[in-house]
């Protein structure tokens, strides 16, 4: 390292150091740490599951090799037995008794060397993980793979911007000898590389600045039959509805603006990579799935298979969403009619609504589609919380990232979207029950329902909208509202009469095992200004503070100002100057 480190400055997280440039040509967001936090730790449970599934297929095949060499083995001495004379007869049943004494003491004996020496190769067929990093930019997160998580065996870092190539490679250098045997930066297009290398890395890992939506084609495709692909967006304003033709032209779904937009953004974004993995044979089934500070982040694994490919339109939904009252429902694309050991795919039945809301009488708003299956594997995140609790010490974010999959693994897996009981209060006017109190009334009603890692007052619910309505209205009967206009949809919601009569007592399961034990789940930011970041390259001014604080604005004017600017070239005498004197 050669150069000059005074216009550079060391920037350290978990095992990983970088150089970083003052001058904002490469991008790096200390916001980010959750983010790589978290994909550390689902890429250390993935290499673990990966060999539990490994030595499982391993244990399946002896057991199935086994027994049909068992079986060749025995054919040929029945064979003998029924075609030989009747001294041979004699012979053979002796040998045969024989025979059966040994199969039955040791079944697999003659095949016991040949599955030997093939459970050794099946062994060699686990190499380690080769990942790619499709947009790396300063390669810190690379390297973080290559030096933190065990059983990787080569990490790609790809960017088609030449100054990021150059700062990834001068990164991989100063991260010693590790970093230099497991880590190699391209200048590269991510999108040809990935459609180039077809089903060839284990791990794919999309981080763009906005968008993904232009990688997801190539990246089903450069995964391989399994592996795992990790994806985030960042362009939340056009995934919570703000440009919904934007998001149709990009994820071909179409979100609503309501209180549960971030998950739906989530789910836009898996509706939109199954769609595309579809189209090559293959289907995805989601691990993980978080919105965090302002971004979504998906975990999926992607399979190939023709068959489990038709199970999509199951999975899919479209969005009703009420423009007077919180009521939303979902009409799933398609459904399945079994007969005998057949399975016949259909179209959905519909309208699942009327034309106007049955609650407050105004009209519906449609979204989607939507993923509407699990988002989530519970299994996983436990194991995946499991390993971080376990080594806390190698997580910088571990707080937050920890308060992030503790309270998806109190989520209900198998409700999409969520109510905000202010928004229900708002829409009455009305005062708004404690979050124990509507949990303790919708459980007394026979239902299920949680909280939503996405807004700490969201709340899941497979309660029906007219269920939760009378609970709302028996609240409201004991602390009455205001008189409002007739056609309000507060209104029109409280003039029915409940058809159930609400129970406000307590109930034992009201709150989380994590509420219950005080565990923090909704963290404040660490420090002030923390958010999205300026895009490389661009110069910073002082428009900038708000983004990226006064501080950090005024360190760059400064150091601008301190360098100084290139003497001008004196000015040589001209002969042909007429003025010049000779």
């Amino acid at each position: 390292m050669a150069e000059d480190l005074e216009d550079y400055t060391i920037i350290k997280e978990g095992e990983a150091e970088i150089l970083m440039s003052v001058k904002n040509q490469v991008f790096y967001n200390k916001t980010q740490v959750n983010n790589r936090d978290l994909s550390i730790a689902v890429l250390r449970t993935f290499v673990s599951k990966r060999k539990e599934e490994h030595e499982a297929m391993l244990s399946k095949r002896t057991k199935s090799a086994g027994k049909a060499s068992c079986k060749d083995a025995y054919e040929p001495a029945v064979e003998e037995e029924s075609n030989g004379s009747a001294l041979d007869n004699e012979k053979s049943n002796g040998e045969s008794e024989v025979h059966k004494e040994i199969s039955q003491d040791e079944p697999c004996s003659i095949s016991e060397e040949p599955m030997k020496s093939s459970e050794g190769n099946h062994r060699g067929e686990l190499k380690p993980l080769k990942v790619l990093e499709a947009l790396s930019a300063s390669g810190l997160r690379s390297l973080r793979y290559a030096r933190e998580v065990e059983g990787i065996g080569k990490v790609v870092a790809l960017d088609n911007d030449k100054a990021s190539v150059e700062a990834c490679q001068k990164n991989i250098k100063f991260n010693g000898s590790v970093a230099i045997s497991k880590v190699e930066s391209h200048l590269a297009d991510a999108r040809v590389y990935m459609l180039t290398h077809p089903k060839e890395f284990d791990m794919v890992d999309l981080d763009p600045y906005g968008s993904p939506s232009v990688f997801l084609d190539s990246a089903v495709q450069s995964v391989v039959d399994g592996g795992m692909l990790m994806c985030t967006a960042t362009d939340m304003a056009v995934l919570c509805g703000g440009n919904g033709e934007v998001c149709y032209s990009k994820y071909g779904s179409y979100p609503l603006r309501g209180k549960y937009c971030h998950e739906m953004a989530l789910r836009i974004l898996l509706a939109s990579i199954e769609s595309h993995a579809n189209r090559y044979k293959r289907y995805i089934v989601p691990i993980l799935s978080v919105q965090m500070n302002f971004y979504v982040r998906v975990f999926v694994r992607v399979y190939t298979s023709a068959s489990a490919m038709k199970n999509t339109p199951l999975k899919l939904s479209y969005v009703y969403q009420c423009v007077g009252c919180d009521s939303y429902h979902l009409q799933p694309l398609g459904r399945t009619v079994s007969k005998d050991s057949s399975v016949r795919y259909l179209p959905g039945f519909g309208p699942v609504v009327p034309q106007e809301c049955s609650d407050c009488g105004k009209k519906y708003n449609m979204g989607g589609p939507i993923w509407s299956a699990p988002i989530h594997d519970q299994d996983w995140v436990t194991s995946i919380l499991k390993s971080v609790k376990s080594m806390k010490e190698q997580y910088p974010a571990y707080d937050r990232i920890s308060a992030v999959l503790t309270t998806i693994s109190e989520e209900l897996p198998d409700v999409p979207l969520f109510l905000s009981l202010h928004n229900l209060c708002g829409t009455l006017k009305c005062t708004s029950p404690s979050a124990v109190i509507f949990r303790s009334a919708v459980i007394n009603a026979g239902y299920r329902i949680s909280g939503t890692h996405v807004s700490p007052l969201g709340l899941k619910s497979d309660a029906p909208m007219d269920v939760i309505w009378d609970i709302m209205r028996c609240w409201v009967k004991n602390h009455p509202v205001k008189a409002q206009a007739p056609d309000q949809p507060g209104s029109v919601i409280l003039a029915k009469e409940p058809v159930l009569q609400a129970n406000f007592a307590r109930a034992v399961a009201s709150l989380s095992k994590a509420q219950a034990k005080k565990v923090a789940r909704f963290l404040p930011n660490p420090e002030r200004h923390w958010g999205p970041k300026l895009r490389a390259g661009r110069q910073i001014t002082s428009k900038h503070i708000s983004l990226l604080g006064p501080e950090a604005v005024n360190e760059h004017l400064n150091h601008e100002n301190s360098e100084e600017p290139e003497p001008k070239r004196p000015k040589t005498d001209d002969a042909s100057d007429p003025t010049s004197s000779s």
